[in-house]
């Protein structure tokens, strides 16, 4: 097991950066910055800091619910993405928690 940092930032699956969608522009950039992986996920149903709730009906709007982007890595590329990501004039809700990965089969 290595030590690493668990990194999710949230965003509306909608929202844009760039001229892109804003949970592909975070996986490419933390791409081109070197972290080993990053994956992202629509969320059934949540709020965030305005509090509005978006769920999964069949009446919602295409594009607003909730994503989670996650990335697991070193801490010094965790922060050097946050910073990125600030930097790019974004303000986004993220949190970073330590975390053990590893892989299962194999010697680490």
């Amino acid at each position: 097991m290595r030590d690493c940092v668990y990194l999710k930032f949230f965003v509306i699956e909608s929202q844009r950066h760039g001229g892109q969608l804003l949970y592909q522009w975070l996986l490419r950039e933390a791409s081109t910055m070197g972290l080993p992986g990053g994956s992202a996920f629509r969320a059934v149903a949540g709020f965030g800091r305005h509090h509005v709730l978006h769920e999964a009906r069949f009446y919602e709007l295409a594009g607003e619910l909730p994503m989670e982007v996650v990335f697991v890595t070193g801490r010094a590329h965790a922060e050097q993405l946050i910073a990125h990501v600030a930097a790019a004039g974004l303000s986004l809700f993220h949190y970073m928690m330590a975390a053990e990965s590893g892989t299962t089969g194999l010697p680490d």
